[in-house]
Protein backbone atom coordinates (compact mmCIF):
# COMPACT_ATOMS: atom_id res chain seq x y z
CA UNK A 1 0.00 0.00 0.00
CA UNK A 2 2.41 2.50 1.05
CA UNK A 3 4.61 1.60 -2.34
CA UNK A 4 1.74 2.56 -4.17
CA UNK A 5 1.11 5.72 -2.64
CA UNK A 6 4.03 6.88 -2.95
CA UNK A 7 3.89 6.15 -6.62
CA UNK A 8 0.70 8.38 -6.93
CA UNK A 9 2.10 11.02 -5.03
CA UNK A 10 5.22 11.05 -7.36
CA UNK A 11 3.32 10.63 -10.36
CA UNK A 12 0.72 13.84 -9.34
CA UNK A 13 3.14 15.91 -7.78
CA UNK A 14 6.54 15.86 -9.93
CA UNK A 15 4.89 17.10 -13.17
CA UNK A 16 2.89 19.89 -10.73
CA UNK A 17 5.67 21.37 -9.03
CA UNK A 18 7.97 20.32 -11.43
CA UNK A 19 6.25 22.78 -13.86
CA UNK A 20 6.03 25.17 -11.08
CA UNK A 21 9.95 25.63 -10.36
CA UNK A 22 10.81 25.34 -14.19
CA UNK A 23 8.09 28.16 -15.06
CA UNK A 24 9.88 30.44 -12.38
CA UNK A 25 12.77 29.57 -14.07
CA UNK A 26 11.80 30.94 -17.24
CA UNK A 27 10.15 33.98 -15.85
CA UNK A 28 13.76 34.72 -14.28
CA UNK A 29 12.22 34.62 -10.29
CA UNK A 30 15.04 35.06 -8.05
CA UNK A 31 16.15 32.36 -6.34
CA UNK A 32 16.38 32.98 -2.04
CA UNK A 33 14.56 31.57 0.82
CA UNK A 34 10.72 31.15 0.34
CA UNK A 35 10.69 31.42 -3.63
CA UNK A 36 9.26 28.79 -6.09
CA UNK A 37 12.77 27.25 -5.71
CA UNK A 38 13.19 26.96 -1.78
CA UNK A 39 9.68 25.74 -1.18
CA UNK A 40 8.28 23.56 -4.32
CA UNK A 41 11.62 20.52 -3.45
CA UNK A 42 10.69 21.04 0.45
CA UNK A 43 6.56 20.41 -0.81
CA UNK A 44 7.64 17.53 -2.38
CA UNK A 45 9.96 15.82 -0.29
CA UNK A 46 7.40 16.13 2.41
CA UNK A 47 4.35 15.14 0.46
CA UNK A 48 6.56 11.58 -1.02
CA UNK A 49 7.00 11.29 3.37
CA UNK A 50 3.43 11.84 4.51
CA UNK A 51 2.63 8.85 1.58
CA UNK A 52 5.04 6.52 2.39
CA UNK A 53 4.06 6.51 5.90
CA UNK A 54 7.54 8.31 6.88
CA UNK A 55 8.11 10.06 10.29
CA UNK A 56 11.39 12.27 11.00
CA UNK A 57 13.16 12.23 14.44
CA UNK A 58 15.57 15.42 13.98
CA UNK A 59 18.64 15.67 16.42
CA UNK A 60 20.53 18.27 17.56
CA UNK A 61 18.82 20.59 14.78
CA UNK A 62 20.05 24.14 16.49
CA UNK A 63 23.19 22.88 14.49
CA UNK A 64 20.69 23.76 11.84
CA UNK A 65 21.41 28.14 11.30
CA UNK A 66 19.07 29.71 8.99
CA UNK A 67 20.23 32.27 7.11
CA UNK A 68 24.62 30.78 7.33
CA UNK A 69 25.36 28.85 4.23
CA UNK A 70 26.78 25.52 5.48
CA UNK A 71 27.72 22.38 3.40
CA UNK A 72 26.00 19.19 4.95
CA UNK A 73 27.65 16.38 5.23
CA UNK A 74 25.64 12.94 4.82
CA UNK A 75 25.97 9.26 4.56
CA UNK A 76 23.56 7.48 1.81
CA UNK A 77 21.88 4.11 1.39
CA UNK A 78 18.46 5.07 0.48
CA UNK A 79 16.70 7.33 -1.75
CA UNK A 80 14.62 7.86 1.22
CA UNK A 81 17.88 9.78 2.82
CA UNK A 82 17.22 12.97 0.18
CA UNK A 83 13.53 13.21 1.24
CA UNK A 84 14.19 13.54 5.15
CA UNK A 85 17.18 15.89 4.62
CA UNK A 86 15.21 17.81 2.26
CA UNK A 87 12.26 18.34 4.17
CA UNK A 88 13.59 20.27 6.65
CA UNK A 89 17.19 21.92 5.90
CA UNK A 90 17.12 25.62 4.94
CA UNK A 91 17.46 27.04 1.75
CA UNK A 92 19.73 24.51 0.10
CA UNK A 93 20.95 22.82 -2.96
CA UNK A 94 21.76 19.24 -3.33
CA UNK A 95 24.62 17.82 -5.57
CA UNK A 96 23.27 14.74 -6.94
CA UNK A 97 24.35 12.10 -10.02
CA UNK A 98 23.45 13.62 -13.26
CA UNK A 99 21.52 10.53 -14.24
CA UNK A 100 18.95 12.12 -12.13
CA UNK A 101 18.99 14.98 -14.47
CA UNK A 102 18.16 13.08 -17.78
CA UNK A 103 14.58 12.58 -16.33
CA UNK A 104 11.78 14.20 -18.49
CA UNK A 105 10.80 17.40 -15.87
CA UNK A 106 12.23 16.12 -12.75
CA UNK A 107 15.35 16.71 -14.20
CA UNK A 108 14.62 20.04 -15.99
CA UNK A 109 12.91 21.13 -12.57
CA UNK A 110 16.23 20.09 -10.55
CA UNK A 111 18.15 22.23 -12.78
CA UNK A 112 15.91 25.46 -12.70
CA UNK A 113 16.09 24.88 -9.00
CA UNK A 114 19.73 25.46 -8.33
CA UNK A 115 20.61 21.92 -7.87
CA UNK A 116 23.75 20.50 -9.11
CA UNK A 117 24.68 17.65 -11.47
CA UNK A 118 28.02 15.33 -10.87
CA UNK A 119 29.42 12.99 -13.28
CA UNK A 120 30.45 10.87 -10.62
CA UNK A 121 33.59 8.87 -13.47
CA UNK A 122 34.38 12.17 -14.55
CA UNK A 123 37.21 13.69 -12.29
CA UNK A 124 37.31 16.92 -14.29
CA UNK A 125 33.48 17.50 -14.81
CA UNK A 126 32.86 16.55 -10.96
CA UNK A 127 35.28 19.42 -10.20
CA UNK A 128 33.31 21.39 -12.15
CA UNK A 129 30.38 20.37 -10.42
CA UNK A 130 31.96 21.51 -7.34
CA UNK A 131 32.70 24.65 -8.67
CA UNK A 132 29.18 25.83 -9.20
CA UNK A 133 27.99 24.22 -6.10
CA UNK A 134 30.63 26.82 -4.56
CA UNK A 135 28.92 29.92 -6.95
CA UNK A 136 25.25 28.43 -4.75
CA UNK A 137 26.95 29.16 -1.66
CA UNK A 138 28.47 32.78 -3.00
CA UNK A 139 24.74 33.55 -2.92
CA UNK A 140 23.83 32.54 0.28
CA UNK A 141 22.45 28.58 -0.34
CA UNK A 142 23.62 25.87 2.01
CA UNK A 143 25.35 22.85 -0.42
CA UNK A 144 24.07 18.89 0.42
CA UNK A 145 26.64 16.49 -0.15
CA UNK A 146 26.89 12.69 0.08
CA UNK A 147 30.76 12.09 -0.05
CA UNK A 148 30.43 8.06 -0.04
CA UNK A 149 29.16 8.73 -3.64
CA UNK A 150 26.69 6.30 -4.00
CA UNK A 151 23.96 4.52 -1.75
CA UNK A 152 25.48 1.79 0.22
CA UNK A 153 23.76 -1.61 2.13
CA UNK A 154 24.66 -1.07 5.40
CA UNK A 155 24.91 2.15 7.79
CA UNK A 156 28.66 1.37 8.15
CA UNK A 157 30.45 4.37 6.35
CA UNK A 158 32.83 3.67 3.25
CA UNK A 159 35.50 5.84 2.14
CA UNK A 160 34.69 9.44 1.11
CA UNK A 161 34.98 11.28 -1.88
CA UNK A 162 37.57 14.28 -2.33
CA UNK A 163 35.70 17.00 -3.99
CA UNK A 164 32.98 17.88 -1.11
CA UNK A 165 36.42 18.55 1.12
CA UNK A 166 37.63 20.67 -1.65
CA UNK A 167 35.10 22.43 -1.96
CA UNK A 168 34.49 23.51 1.85
CA UNK A 169 37.73 24.58 2.27
CA UNK A 170 37.53 26.93 -0.95
CA UNK A 171 34.47 28.34 -0.08
CA UNK A 172 35.25 28.69 4.02
CA UNK A 173 32.30 27.76 5.85
CA UNK A 174 31.78 25.01 8.27
CA UNK A 175 31.06 21.49 7.22
CA UNK A 176 27.93 19.89 9.50
CA UNK A 177 28.04 16.28 9.34
CA UNK A 178 25.02 14.20 9.37
CA UNK A 179 24.04 10.58 10.04
CA UNK A 180 20.59 9.19 8.84
CA UNK A 181 19.21 5.89 10.37
CA UNK A 182 16.36 4.39 10.01
CA UNK A 183 16.29 4.56 5.64
CA UNK A 184 16.96 1.22 5.12
CA UNK A 185 14.06 -0.57 6.12
CA UNK A 186 12.08 2.07 4.66
CA UNK A 187 13.56 1.30 0.96
CA UNK A 188 16.51 -0.49 0.67
CA UNK A 189 19.48 0.02 -2.46
CA UNK A 190 18.08 -2.01 -4.72
CA UNK A 191 13.97 -1.89 -3.88
CA UNK A 192 11.52 -0.62 -5.03
CA UNK A 193 8.95 -1.47 -2.42
CA UNK A 194 8.07 1.32 0.18
CA UNK A 195 7.26 0.40 3.85
CA UNK A 196 6.73 2.97 6.25
CA UNK A 197 9.25 3.90 9.13
CA UNK A 198 11.34 6.46 11.35
CA UNK A 199 14.13 7.89 10.37
CA UNK A 200 16.27 9.65 12.51
CA UNK A 201 18.94 12.07 11.38
CA UNK A 202 21.52 13.58 13.83
CA UNK A 203 22.86 16.85 12.98
CA UNK A 204 26.67 16.74 14.05
CA UNK A 205 29.01 19.67 15.69
CA UNK A 206 30.19 22.06 12.31
CA UNK A 207 33.90 22.02 11.73
CA UNK A 208 35.21 25.36 10.98
CA UNK A 209 37.18 25.73 7.76
CA UNK A 210 38.05 29.62 8.19
CA UNK A 211 41.84 28.33 8.96
CA UNK A 212 42.34 25.96 6.39
CA UNK A 213 44.10 25.95 3.20
CA UNK A 214 43.60 23.46 0.45
CA UNK A 215 46.49 21.03 2.05
CA UNK A 216 44.28 20.76 4.70
CA UNK A 217 41.28 18.62 2.86
CA UNK A 218 42.69 15.57 3.74
CA UNK A 219 42.38 16.18 7.43
CA UNK A 220 38.88 17.86 7.07
CA UNK A 221 37.98 14.56 5.28
CA UNK A 222 39.20 12.61 7.72
CA UNK A 223 37.78 14.75 10.86
CA UNK A 224 34.35 14.64 9.17
CA UNK A 225 34.28 10.95 8.68
CA UNK A 226 35.29 10.17 12.12
CA UNK A 227 32.63 11.92 14.07
CA UNK A 228 30.30 10.38 11.61
CA UNK A 229 31.51 6.76 12.35
CA UNK A 230 31.97 7.85 16.06
CA UNK A 231 27.89 9.21 16.19
CA UNK A 232 26.66 5.80 14.44
CA UNK A 233 28.79 3.57 16.52
CA UNK A 234 27.61 5.61 19.71
CA UNK A 235 23.78 5.94 18.93
CA UNK A 236 23.24 2.32 17.31
CA UNK A 237 26.24 0.36 17.63
CA UNK A 238 27.31 0.49 13.91
CA UNK A 239 31.28 -0.07 13.38
CA UNK A 240 32.72 1.47 10.19
CA UNK A 241 36.72 0.39 9.30
CA UNK A 242 38.87 2.64 7.23
CA UNK A 243 42.87 2.98 6.50
CA UNK A 244 45.05 6.10 6.57
CA UNK A 245 45.49 5.66 2.51
CA UNK A 246 41.65 6.03 2.41
CA UNK A 247 42.04 9.65 3.28
CA UNK A 248 45.42 10.25 1.14
CA UNK A 249 43.36 12.42 -1.35
CA UNK A 250 45.27 13.16 -3.97
CA UNK A 251 45.67 16.51 -5.42
CA UNK A 252 43.65 16.94 -8.58
CA UNK A 253 45.84 16.89 -11.86
CA UNK A 254 43.05 18.39 -14.27
CA UNK A 255 41.17 20.73 -12.22
CA UNK A 256 42.41 23.51 -9.56
CA UNK A 257 39.41 25.19 -7.53
CA UNK A 258 42.02 27.23 -5.34
CA UNK A 259 40.55 30.46 -5.88
CA UNK A 260 41.01 33.12 -3.83
CA UNK A 261 39.49 33.05 -0.40
CA UNK A 262 37.87 35.91 -0.48
CA UNK A 263 36.35 35.04 -3.88
CA UNK A 264 34.30 32.22 -2.39
CA UNK A 265 32.90 34.37 0.78
CA UNK A 266 29.17 34.10 1.04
Amino acid sequence: MRTLLTAIALAILTPTLGAAVILGGLLRRPDRPGSIFDWAPRAWCRAILWAAGVRIRLHNEHYMIRGEPRIYVANHVSWFDIFALASFLPHYKFVAKAELFRIPIFGRAARAAGMISIERDNRKSAFASYDRAATQIRHGASVVVFPEGTRGRSYALRPFKKGPFVLAVAAQVPVVPCIIHGTIPIQPKGSFRVRSGVVDIHFLEPIATGDMTYDDRDRLARETWRRMADAFEREYAVTSAASDRDFTLARPESVDLRPQTSDLRP
